[in-house]
């Protein structure tokens, strides 16, 4: 039997439905959620993401500011706008579209963010907070993930877990989710001998890699839960890190690339950005 879909469109809807209650509430009460964006730069996939973005804070009521900027915008007129966005109060998250044009820091730049307004959690504060299982602003596409695994009733405690990817904006925080939610975690990455040693133990498998069909059917248990985090464009259009068609044969639950895991990163960019306007996050930069 195939695998049983993950739709994240349909569970990012239902997020987004009620966070647009919950907006017109706090505009009723005269607070309005405002979401600044800063695109640097021509890259035609980072252009995409900060039009959807822009949409999906208009279709929920917040304030939505988006900063584009040339190609060539030196590292000292970034942060000058940065520092311009934590200044203002009408700003509760702000979020520099990544990847950066090569003469600009990146660490530098997600450093310069108050981490109260961090809404991608990238921020090395609020990374910490969350190694150590504090309260704190999550990066929105593992926050994704574990929504998903939730909204279909999918156990995580006792698990185990096999991340295939390292990166401090997915791979990196989902472990410490999962290792939150009690899984027992293993993360994968490109210098894994034998990977699919490790991916064929895996009741939750979770590819983050961008390496097109990296996961074929035979790395998979049969039962297992597995999540594709990947977006690769090819010719015949975009295809994610698991070889879907396959894999859906042996797998219990499945996401399909598109329409899974991308969805449920804006919606939770929306409700952290949400939940930082409640706390009262954006009243001035951090220490005033």
């Amino acid at each position: 039997m195939a695998a049983e879909i993950l739709d994240g469109k349909k569970v990012a809807q239902e997020v987004r439905a009620a966070l647009k209650e919950e907006v017109a509430r706090l505009k009723a009460g005269g607070l309005t959620p405002g979401l600044a964006v800063v695109l640097v730069g021509e890259d035609p996939a980072s252009k995409v993401y900060v039009k959807q973005k822009e949409k999906a804070c208009r279709e929920i009521g917040f304030a939505s500011q988006v900063h584009r900027l040339p190609e060539d915008t030196g590292e000292e007129r970034l942060l000058r706008l940065i520092h311009e966005l934590n200044a203002d109060r009408a700003v509760h998250g702000i979020l520099v579209q990544l990847p950066l044009p090569k003469q600009l820091d990146a660490n530098r730049v997600v450093q310069a963010i108050d981490p109260a307004k961090d809404v991608d959690g990238f921020h090395p504060f609020n990374a910490g907070r969350l190694a150590a299982g504090l309260p704190t602003v999550v990066p929105c596409t593992p926050r994704g993930i574990i929504h998903l695994l939730d909204a279909y009733g999918i156990p995580i405690a006792g698990r185990h877990a096999v991340v295939v990817g390292r990166s401090n904006i997915v791979g990196k925080p989902l472990a410490q989710l999962l290792l939150g939610r009690d899984a027992t975690v293993t993360v994968c990455h490109s210098k894994t001998d034998d990977l699919a040693a490790f991916t064929r133990t895996a009741d939750i498998l979770v590819a983050a890699v961008g390496r097109p069909r990296l996961i074929t059917r035979d790395m998979v248990k049969p039962g297992a839960v597995v999540v594709d985090v990947g977006i690769n464009r090819l010719p015949e259009g975009i295809v994610g890190d698991v070889d879907f068609k396959a894999v859906r044969e042996v797998a219990h639950y499945i996401t399909p690339v598109p329409g899974g895991v991308g969805p449920l990163t804006i919606a939770m960019l929306l409700k952290n950005t949400l939940e930082a306007a409640l706390a009262g996050r954006g009243g001035g930069p951090r220490g005033e």
